[in-house]
Parts: structure tokens; C-alpha cells; sequence
């Protein structure tokens, strides 16, 4: 018990400290793609060192809510990865949490950010949290429905059982999968504000989502929202990793195959940052009206990998 606590605690030191890392990876993938000059795979880093030491300037009409969300959103996506296996199945607190309590995590942290936003009064506050809770209203019930398929394939929703029956069981193709991993990429892209539903880097008003709610941020508020922004991104690319690709990773007991799993994890997130970046450099950003298309086509793939699961995998 008390070696998974430890195991369980460096899975979570790993993602807080290696999130940085993998946007800097995406980065300069989707940049050498693009023909630019890559920044330095140490860029993230330095940004987050930049605005730690930045002063912090509040908004005159800025409340108590408005300081306590950046550590509110943080709180919850490190609570988020250490929920999420990484490296072991030896997740000795995963029975308090299963797949659903995580979409509340990330509900959570999203209600107090669009709150937060709307609390200075300003317009793009307002404007970014309406959008950003109308692509959470979408694509919620979507992510739902791909851990219900999964579930019920591995007859649990606790990840560490989900990972060792899909890892440990007869090679077996599986069309339902399918379906949802498809979805489940359309969720994260939307979920983390990628292209082509957002775009991270941009600052015009017609199309920022994600942004225009932390205009208003700056200093240590800044640098905990966008440490946070990071370390989404690597829980998600570790969810589904956990969910559709897990073999590699470290059954209960097995500490030998520790190195051989964080081996397997650079391999498979490096991957998935060069698949991201080839896909945000092939595609454009959507019009805002067209998010509710693309987000309902991501719950109607989930739906089917679930009745394809009833009717020919059941």
C-alpha cells in the first residue's frame, strides 16, 4: 500500500513537472511543419519562470474569486493526473475516483475559470466564458459516452482496471474502440482549446474561446492558468493513452517494469505531440457555429462504439 502512495505521488510529480515539456514538444513539431523557426523545446518553462517573477495587477473590480481560481484550476488538474495511469496500475486512491468523478474534476476547474472571467465585468470575459460553456455542454456528454463504452468493455469504470483488462486480455479487435477514440479526439481537442475548434496562440476577438478568459490574468495568475492549460493537455494525452494504447504500462507489482514503462510513455507522448502537430498545421480554425456540428458528430461516434459494442462485441 504504501509503495503504490509513493508510486502514485511520482506519476502525479511527473505529469506537473513534464506538462510544460510536451507543449513545448507540440510547438516546435507544428512549427518546423509549418516552415518557421522552432523555439527552444525549453520555452514553456521560461515563460512560466517569466511570469512567476512578473508582478501581479488586479482588476479594480476583481474579487476574492477571482485570485482563488487560477489555484483552483491548478489544484484540479493535478488532482486530474494523479487519477490518470501513467506509468503503474498501482493506484492505491483510484477506488474514490473513477472515470466519471474525472469529468467532474474537469467541470469543476471549468466553472470556476468562465466564473472568474465574467467576474471583472469586462466583454471578452463574458464573451470566452459563453463559449467556453457552450463547447462544454457539448462535449461532456460526448467524453461520457466514450468512458461508457470503454467500461463496458473492461465491466468497471475505475481507470486502473479499464488499462490491465484492455492491456492484459487476448489480442482482440474491437470496432467499438474505434468509434470512440475517434471521438475522444475530437473531445480533447475541444476540451483544450486546439485547433480546429480554438486556437492557443490567438488574440481576435471573432474567434478566441479560451483566451478571452484570462485576459484579465497576469503574473502568478497567468503562470498557474497556463501551467494548468499544459498540464490538461498531458492528462488528456495520457487518458488516451490509458484508454486505447496501454500496452506498456506497469501491472500491480511489477516495479521492474517501471523504466520500460516511463520509456514507453516519452515514446508514446512524443508521438501523440507530432500527431497533434501535423493535424492543427492540416487543418484550419472552424467557425464558431460550426463547433456544435463537429462536437455532436464526437457524441454520435461515441453512441455508435457503444451499440456496435452491444450488438457485436457483447
Amino acid at each position: 500500500m504504501s509503495g503504490g502512495v509513493v508510486l502514485q505521488g511520482l506519476q502525479t510529480v511527473l505529469a506537473v513537472l513534464a506538462a510544460p515539456l510536451l507543449t513545448g514538444w507540440t510547438n516546435q513539431c507544428r512549427a518546423r511543419l509549418q516552415g518557421r523557426r522552432p523555439p527552444p523545446l525549453w520555452q514553456s518553462y521560461r515563460v512560466l519562470h517569466k511570469l512567476f517573477l512578473k508582478e501581479t495587477v488586479l482588476a479594480k473590480e476583481a474579487s476574492p474569486l477571482f485570485q482563488a481560481t487560477p489555484y483552483v484550476v491548478f489544484s484540479c488538474m493535478v488532482l486530474a493526473a494523479g487519477i490518470v495511469p501513467m506509468l503503474a496500475n498501482d493506484l492505491p486512491f483510484s477506488p474514490v475516483a473513477d472515470v466519471i468523478a474525472l469529468v467532474g474534476i474537469f467541470a469543476l476547474a471549468r466553472v470556476f475559470l468562465a466564473l472568474a472571467a465574467m467576474d471583472v465585468g469586462t466583454a471578452f470575459g463574458t464573451l470566452g466564458a459563453r463559449r467556453e460553456m457552450l463547447v462544454a455542454f457539448l462535449a461532456e456528454p460526448a467524453l461520457l459516452m466514450v468512458f461508457f463504452t470503454v467500461s463496458l468493455i473492461s465491466h468497471s469504470t475505475q481507470l486502473p482496471l479499464m488499462v490491465h483488462v484492455l492491456a492484459h486480455r487476448k489480442f482482440a479487435i474491437y470496432p467499438s474502440l474505434a468509434f470512440a477514440g475517434v471521438a475522444f479526439w475530437m473531445v480533447s481537442v475541444a476540451e483544450n482549446a486546439r485547433i480546429p475548434v480554438d486556437n492557443p496562440t490567438t488574440h481576435l476577438e471573432l474567434t478566441m474561446i479560451h483566451e478571452a478568459m484570462i485576459l484579465e490574468y497576469s503574473g502568478r495568475y497567468l503562470a498557474l492558468i497556463e501551467w494548468s492549460v499544459a498540464l490538461k493537455l498531458f492528462v488528456y494525452s495520457a487518458l488516451g493513452i490509458a484508454l486505447f494504447v496501454p500496452w506498456g504500462i506497469a501491472p500491480v507489482g511489477d516495479e521492474a517494469a517501471l523504466p520500460l514503462a516511463l520509456l514507453a510513455l516519452v515514446a508514446k507522448m512524443a508521438v501523440g505531440g507530432l500527431v497533434l502537430a501535423v493535424l492543427e498545421t492540416l487543418n484550419a480554425k472552424m467557425r464558431l457555429f460550426r463547433v456544435p456540428e463537429f462536437l455532436g458528430t464526437a457524441f454520435l461516434l461515441a453512441v455508435l462504439g457503444m451499440l456496435i459494442h452491444f450488438l457485436l462485441e457483447s
